[in-house]
Order: structure tokens, then sequence, then C-alpha cells
């Protein structure tokens, strides 16, 4: 079998971001399965460098993947000297991203990154430009479209089931500690606002994928911030002022009439079936998709509800859902996206997730903290 070796420069991947779902969960599980198959007689093999500023925790990472002592660097500049080496992978913290990325751009690497791809769009579009210009393929993470629930929701959306789509509502979050008493489960910087942190940031790029994907192109948009806590306690356990927002409540209007609405916190506490929710209505049927299921109500399975709030309701709502099968085996999200950018690399396979996707996120995290700050509706610009 002809194998096609492909080394891939993974920048920052010491990160829990990076060391779980792209790293381990992703490139190590391709290895481990022997590859990606194109066909019977050929087949990608990846063959990742580490890229970091510690030596040691790169060894320790190195080790916890099955990679070999060598294949971990300090040294960007010889890593994107190395011909071997075709892919450049950057989840370094949003603000180091442009220059990493272009430096590989001039290195003749193909890139693939985390999002946001910059901090602002103008920067994000400059990046797709130049990309392009240099004739390289080019990719954003934008993992949420293979999650179990939301292939399951695009079936539906598919097969026809919803009719006609009227809205489309979100619910994501969970409560964050404070670090005072407790572990922290995010990093400290992603609430203060001078480290590029917030979650209009962090949460709108992943809604303009999921709703243009799913739903349809965003015309225009209102976005509500809010930091509710403003204080919290860092991984020395030391207190810092909160100056990011950790809670987000946006309204997106969809060109074709759509009414999204989506709320994002790291401040509430779980009563739902998972941590995120989606929740479709349309004229033949509703769907509420999760991270892994989704449940469904056809119009012919539609309870009468009268409102009474004089009496116990006679109706259980939820007996009235159905769980939409599981009729395919389902994938990591992340690697599952990772195939499709090697096959894409090695085979030009289509890949229309591209920087240019991802300007379009950084786009609309920066109208809606422009909505915020100037409390009105903003028109959504076409980027590229």
């Amino acid at each position: 079998m002809k194998e096609h070796r492909i080394g891939i420069i993974m920048n920052g991947v010491t990160g829990r971001m990076g060391t779980n779902q792209h790293l381990l969960r992703s490139i190590k599980a391709i290895i481990e399965q022997g590859g990606v198959r194109l066909n019977d007689e050929e087949v990608i093999i990846p063959e990742p460098i580490l890229v970091g500023r510690s030596a040691t925790k790169l060894a320790e990472l190195a080790k916890r993947a099955g990679l070999p002592a060598d294949r971990t660097s300090t040294d960007l500049d010889a890593c994107l000297a190395d011909p071997k080496n075709v892919i450049y992978f950057d989840s370094t913290l949003t603000g180091q991203r442009p220059a990493g990325v272009r430096k590989a751009i001039k290195a003749g690497k193909h890139i693939y990154c985390e999002k946001p791809t910059a901090t602002t769009s103008k920067e994000a579009l400059a990046l797709y430009n130049e990309v392009t210009a240099a004739g390289l393929k080019n990719g954003v993470v934008q993992d949420k479209l293979w999650l179990p629930g939301l292939l399951k929701l695009k079936y539906l959306i598919d097969t026809g089931f919803f009719g006609e789509i009227l809205s489309v509502r979100g619910e994501f979050g969970y409560w964050v500690f404070t670090g005072e008493h407790e572990k922290l489960q995010r990093p400290s910087w992603n609430y203060r606002k001078e480290d590029d942190g917030g979650i209009i940031v962090d949460m709108l790029c992943h809604w303009q994928y999921v709703i243009q994907n799913l739903f349809g192109e965003i015309k225009s948009l209102t976005c509500l911030g809010a930091t509710h806590i403003p204080k919290r306690w860092d991984e020395q356990a030391n207190p810092y002022k909160c100056t990011a927002d950790d809670s987000a409540y946006a309204t997106f209007e969809l060109e074709n009439g759509v009414v999204c609405h989506f709320n994002s916190s790291w401040s509430v506490r779980v009563n739902r079936d998972d941590l995120l929710t989606l929740q479709v209505d349309g004229t033949k049927g509703s769907a509420v998709a999760g991270l892994r299921d989704c449940k469904a109500q056809a119009h012919a399975a539609t309870p009468r509800c009268v409102w009474n709030p004089d009496i116990d309701s006679p109706i259980n709502y939820k007996d009235g859902w159905t769980r939409v099968p599981s009729n395919d085996t389902y994938d990591n999200a992340f690697k599952v996206q990772w195939e499709l950018f090697l096959k894409h690399v090695v085979k030009n396979d289509p890949f229309p997730w591209n920087l240019l996707q991802g300007a379009k996120g950084v786009q609309l995290a920066e109208l809606g903290l422009k909505s915020w700050e100037e409390r009105r509706w903003l028109d959504v610009p076409k980027l590229g």
C-alpha cells in the first residue's frame, strides 16, 4: 500500500484543547487506526512534531501521545524549514496566531488552525487572502458540525421534517467555578479582555458556522454581553478582576427570515439535557439536539396545550418527543475534520471550511461586541 507520510507542525498543543482534542483524540487516534484510507491502495500517515516554549512539557506530551522523543521542538523556524513538514497547525493564543500562520505561509506550508483565527476580522481576512495568494490549502476548525446531535438535526433538515423552519433557540453553558475554593475548569485568561478573553469572542465564532451551515446566512444581529461574576482566582490562587464578558445573549436574523436566539454563559447551572441544546421549530415539526442526541416531535404528535395556571398540567410534555435513532457510527468531531483536511491536502478533496469561514466567525464576534457597546441591531456585511 502506498503511504503518504505527512509531517504536521503542531504549535501550541500543550494547551487543554490542543492536547485533548487535536493531538490525543485526533492525530494520535488516526495513527493508531493505521492512518486515513484514501482507497484500497493508498493511506495517509500523519507524522506530528510538537512545538512550544517548554521542552519539558513537550517531552511529557510526546510520551503521552506515543511519539518519539525527537518529535518535539522549541524552534518553530527549524520545523518550518524542514520540507518533510507539509502542514502547519496552530492552537496557540489567538493574539499570537497570525504571526505563526504568516511564518508558515512564507515557508510554503498548508495551514490548519483553531478559531478565532485572529483578534480582528480585518486581520483574519488578510490571512485568508495571503494564504490564497500563496496557492496553499487552508482550513479552520469548525468541529461542532460533526457532533452526532447536530448531524441528526441536519438529517431532519435535509429530509424535510421541519417543513418551513421558523426559529432556532440555542442554550449553551455551565457553571465555571471561580477558583476561590474549587479547581478551575477553564483557564483564567478567558475572563480577561486584555488577554483576548470573553465568551462573545469565543462562542459567536461557533454560532456563526453552525447557523450558516444548518439554517442559512446571517443578515443582522443584536447582542448583549455581561460580566456576571466580577472576581475570580487564577491558577496560582491569586484573585483578579474579570474584565471580559462571561455571558452573551444574542439574536440573529437570517436572510431567509429564520430567527435564531443563542444564550451563552459560563455562569449558569445546567437544567437541560446537555451543555449545548438547539431547539428548532418548523411548520411540520420540532426537534431538540444536544451534543450527541436529538429528539423530535412531528405535527401529528403535537399536543393541544391550553393555558391554565390554576391546575397541574394534564400533559407530560416530554412524553411527546421521540429520539432520532443513531443510524450511523459517529467519530470524534475534531478527528473527522482532521481526516477531511488531510484528504484535502493529499488528494485535493473538497474542504469548504477555509480561513475565509474563520474570518466570518471573527467578524460576527466583532459585531456582537459592537452591538453590545452601542446597544443596537447591526447588519452583517459580506466578506470575501
